[in-house]
């Protein structure tokens, strides 16, 4: 009988056995409808650069070194001024509430107990408030701008009285790649029920309990807030209709004074935008390419890292995500200039795994193979990680 198998039968009691994400991601595939796993699971058009982020990882070799002091290690370290007990946060996802009822909750409530921050997407299931209410630290929260900017105002409002210590501002999502496995799935929330979504959903039936048991169905941000928006059937339109084409550098000036807090720019993959947003006065910049969802074919994150660190040197903190899945991936970014990263489709395979549980087992999983790579690189300290521990 097969881990899977096992796990399945006996939960908790074996969550032991699960040794690295790519166990979460086979759980998980087991346990959410297939329309969802796929949206978590997927890049636009041919998936190259989904891929790539990846692959790219897997060519940067560490140096080992021996005979060194490798003990009283810490991986605590910084974000855009905030303690984290190490240089990685909760990426801002869609639909997280989907993988698991109740999932921003749960993912918020794991990430204050590890001690790294959780990024809420403007577009989660689970509300601003919802979140706030189940949690007692204040998490970041993730902005897209709208062409109605009255209700882009009014989130940057909630988010501030929600007590969230940090802004990240999308930029690189004014018009929505195409991502096939959504379109061939009918994606949707809440799923509609045709016989194909009906058949997906019977066949994880632990999936449907967990729903049935809340009302965090739908775009909690959205749905009452927005404008001519109280029911589902005019959400959809509306979220299609909503992302601004226009945005420009000049909307984040507006932004950041309005948030009047740290702010962190996502998105940012060509070293001449990097240097365009230093004139915004950004905290922060994460080299993105939202994990391979939007433009197939554009450089990996990782790839683009060395360049954008070089063409900012230190006047704004650079962060990246997209394709980190082990702690050696998060080092490997470290040591090439990055201050933060952030993992989004690792958490949400141990979301849809195992609930709060997976998330947790998650980034024990990218904290244990990070302090251990660490050590047999010959260093005692995250701070003191550079490109010298690279071939």
């Amino acid at each position: 009988m097969s881990i899977f198998h096992l796990i399945e039968e006996q939960g908790s009691n074996v969550m032991a056995q699960v040794l690295e994400i790519a166990d979460l991601k086979k759980l998980a595939q087991r346990r959410v409808p297939k329309m969802f796993f796929d949206y978590a699971d997927s890049g636009s058009w041919t998936e190259g650069t989904y891929h790539a982020n990846e692959s790219d990882f897997q060519k940067i070799k560490f140096r080992q070194r021996v005979a060194v002091d490798m003990t009283n290690r810490t991986l605590a370290s910084q974000m855009v001024g905030q303690d984290v007990s190490m240089p990685v946060a909760i990426a801002p996802t869609g639909l997280t509430g989907m993988q698991r009822a109740d999932g921003e909750i749960l993912a918020a409530q794991a990430c204050e107990e590890a001690g790294v921050p959780f990024t809420l997407s403007t577009m989660s299931v689970c509300s601003i408030e919802a979140v706030a209410e189940k949690t007692t630290k204040p998490f970041w929260f993730q902005l897209y701008v709208m062409r109605d900017k009255d209700f882009a105002g009014r989130l940057i409002d909630r988010a501030k009285a929600a007590g969230c210590s940090a802004l990240v501002l999308t930029l690189d999502l004014q018009i929505l790649g195409q991502r096939h496995k959504d379109l061939r799935n009918g994606l949707s929330t809440p799923p509609k029920f045709t016989p194909h979504h009906i058949w997906q959903m019977a066949t994880r039936p632990g999936w449907c309990l967990g729903m049935l048991g809340t009302k965090n169905r739908s775009f909690g941000n959205i749905v009452g807030h927005a404008q001519g928006v109280e029911d589902l059937s005019s959400l959809s339109s509306w979220t299609a209709e909503q992302f601004d084409p226009k945005l420009s550098w000049d909307d984040v000036a507006w932004i950041k004074e309005r948030w009047g807090g740290k702010l962190i720019l996502k998105g940012i993959l060509d070293p001449e935008d990097a240097k365009m947003s230093l004139k915004t006065g950004a905290d922060a910049i994460i080299v993105s390419n939202h994990g391979g969802r939007q433009l197939d074919g554009a450089i990996s994150s990782i790839e683009a890292l060395p360049e954008i660190v070089e063409a900012v040197g230190d006047e704004v903190e650079v962060h990246m995500d997209g394709g980190i899945r082990s702690g050696q991936d998060v080092l490997k970014a470290v040591a090439l200039g990055a201050k933060g990263t952030y993992i989004g489709r690792p958490f949400l395979y141990g979301l849809g795994a195992m609930g709060k549980e997976g998330v947790t087992k998650s980034i024990e999983i990218i904290r244990n193979e990070m302090d251990i790579t660490m050590a047999l690189c010959g260093k005692r300290d995250i701070k003191d990680v550079d490109q010298s521990i690279l071939m």
